[in-house]
């Protein structure tokens, strides 16, 4: 068969990677695509938001099915776009509606979601900008740490935890000043979870669902969890607290109340839900969740993952899940990120990148490249993932670390201690 898989990232990346293996698949298309994407499918010029563009483009190439990447299409509603057309109702669209990607556009309404659910969450209280005094007051109602979340998309970037009161009231009046554009324009401001993060991937037709390898990342830009979030620094799975136990509880309290809770509430979903999660002495709560896999721990995740994914995705269009056997590779996958010098604030374009991009066990992941001329650069701050697979997650990150020291650009730069908190 013949799919279009919508993005540019690494995460876009390491998913045509994973298609490309399917005995199924007959062509991959992606759009746009990056320099890593064009060896496995053939890249195509179309923004994944200019809707008309991609009907002409799935008319053109007889695509049967499209698998979306990045959250800002499903937000906008793709899907929607689809069943809503008479030309593309009967092709596949792995991804939520625009009501179900609200699990990851509003932070707002998601915790409203697992409030009404009895999903476990932390307390919190939503404001919007002619609200700050009462949110002024709230915040001093609570305890250090303080969390504060912009309401909409922020590119991974809109979570701020603060030790601070006073940096804290800074926070707020630049989210409700514009920080973050409309997405700051509601604010929720919840309790700090004292634990480890994970993060947790579900596939669902919107009945049946498969729980994907876990993994954790690793979000702010300094070593030792310090300066401000990022994108993504690196991941790693598996995670070695997410025993057998743990995965019960999560599935129990947090996936199929989470299935169930969509149902209810009337909203079709088929496709990715990220569950990202904090273990508070054993027992899992709700960070947030995504409409989407998550990036970069979808460099890590597909590495692990056996089971042909298209198959699975096939199955999840069918709305046949429930009939699906996932396995997982017992290996050990780690992604250490490449970024730009100055990221994720100012930083430059445009630097040739050159080295080897794929080693024994190992294999770079583009995120932030494009060619210009003959010459591979750098276009964003995330420039690659680069990815070791291993027996271990200590000789996982040999190979990841291994990897990027072969790899140059200006100004690279890169976290050294990833994964080092659960070796």
């Amino acid at each position: 068969m013949n799919v279009l898989l919508l993005g540019s990232g690494g995460r876009e990346h390491a998913l045509a990677w994973k298609l490309s293996q399917s005995p199924i698949l007959s062509k991959l298309f992606i759009a746009p695509g990056n320099p890593g994407t064009a060896t496995l499918g053939e890249n195509v010029d179309v923004n994944p938001v200019d809707f008309a563009a991609i009907k002409q483009l799935v008319i053109t190439k007889s695509i049967e099915m499209v698998v979306v990447g990045p959250e800002d299409p499903l937000v906008k509603g793709v899907h929607d776009f689809f069943l809503a057309d008479d030309d593309l109702k009967h092709i596949p669209v792995i991804g939520p509606t625009r009501a179900g990607a609200m699990l990851e556009g509003s932070k707002d309404f998601s915790k409203g979601f697992m409030m009404r659910h009895g999903i476990p969450t932390a307390q919190y209280k939503s404001f919007c900008s002619s609200q700050k005094d009462d949110a002024m007051l709230f915040l001093k109602t609570l305890k250090p740490p303080y969390v504060l979340k912009a309401d909409g998309l922020a590119a991974g970037k809109g979570v701020v935890i603060s030790s601070d009161l006073i940096e804290a009231e800074d926070t707020l009046n630049q989210m409700f000043g514009g920080e973050f554009g409309d997405a700051g324009n509601t604010v929720v401001i919840e309790e700090f979870l004292q634990g480890i993060e994970v993060s947790v991937f579900v596939l669902t037709d919107g009945d049946g669902y498969v729980i994907l390898p876990e993994a954790k990342d690793y979000k702010r830009i300094g070593e030792g969890d310090t300066g401000p979030n990022t994108g993504g620094m690196g991941a790693v799975s598996p995670v070695p607290f997410a025993n057998a136990e743990f995965m019960a509880k999560v599935d129990e309290r947090i996936v199929k109340p989470t299935i169930e809770g969509l149902k209810v509430e009337g909203i079709p979903y088929k496709g990715f839900i990220f569950v990202g999660l904090m273990n508070v002495s054993g027992d899992p709560f709700v960070i947030e969740y995504n409409a989407r896999m998550g990036d970069p721990e979808t460099q890590v995740v597909m590495p692990r993952l056996k089971t042909d994914l298209l198959e699975l995705l096939v199955l999840t269009s069918q709305g046949k899940l429930s009939e699906a056997e996932v396995e997982f590779n017992s290996q050990s996958a780690t992604a250490v990120i490449l970024v730009s010098g100055g990221y994720p604030g100012d930083y430059s374009k445009g630097k040739i990148v050159s080295g080897e991009f794929a080693i024994d066990n190992g294999l770079a992941f583009h995120a932030g490249t494009k060619y210009v001329g003959d010459k591979l650069v750098t276009s964003g701050g995330r420039v690659m993932a680069c990815v070791g697979i291993a027996n271990s997650t200590s000789s996982a990150l040999e190979v990841s670390y291994s990897l990027a020291s072969k790899i140059d650009f200006e100004n690279k730069y890169f976290r050294r201690d990833i994964g080092k908190d659960l070796v």
